[in-house]
């Protein structure tokens, strides 16, 4: 059996650096993801990582997949889409990135062919009952992580909390 990885986390507003990636607390966040990915694959065999493709913490995931592919090949980059415009609003800068990934990874799950209001949560019950484990990037504040990590907890599957700022509850 393949075992597989997917991703949860807050968008760039939620988070108390924004998005100053060149904050310390967002590179150790990265750090501890990359950190995360590694342990996963060498203790637990996953091998199967996806990715909702949002701004903040399913970007930086997925290029922690990304870099990880490199030094292990057998690693897989899911990319889970909600629906085909996802980006479409982003500036230029975000949608170039997220074009850079997408046409890195293995293979793309497009959950929806035109926004709906549930496309969202469709794409992340689509992953979670596709994995075996959870990393989330959770402050513990209710909204669309939140919702992602209790039904992941519900289907019984292996939920691995980062909190965004080291020490935060």
């Amino acid at each position: 059996m393949i075992k597989r990885c997917c991703f949860t986390g807050h968008r760039l507003k939620s988070l108390p650096w924004g998005d100053r990636e060149e904050d310390r607390r967002c590179r150790d966040l990265k750090g501890r993801l990359r950190r995360e990915i590694r342990r996963l694959y060498q203790e637990e065999g996953v091998v199967w990582f996806l990715s909702g493709m949002a701004q903040g913490v399913d970007t930086w995931a997925a290029e922690a997949v990304l870099e990880a592919r490199r030094i292990w090949p057998d690693i897989v980059l899911e990319c889970a889409i909600p629906y085909p415009g996802q980006a479409a609003l982003w500036d230029r800068k975000a949608q170039a990135r997220y074009a850079a990934i997408v046409t890195q990874c293995d293979c793309q799950t497009v959950l929806c062919q035109h926004y709906a209001q549930d496309c969202f949560f469709l794409r992340n019950r689509y992953m979670v009952d596709a994995s075996q484990f959870v990393v989330a990037v959770w402050n513990g504040a209710p909204g669309g992580t939140g919702y992602t990590v209790n039904y992941a907890r519900r289907q019984r599957r292996q939920v691995i909390l980062l909190p965004p700022v080291l020490g935060a509850k």
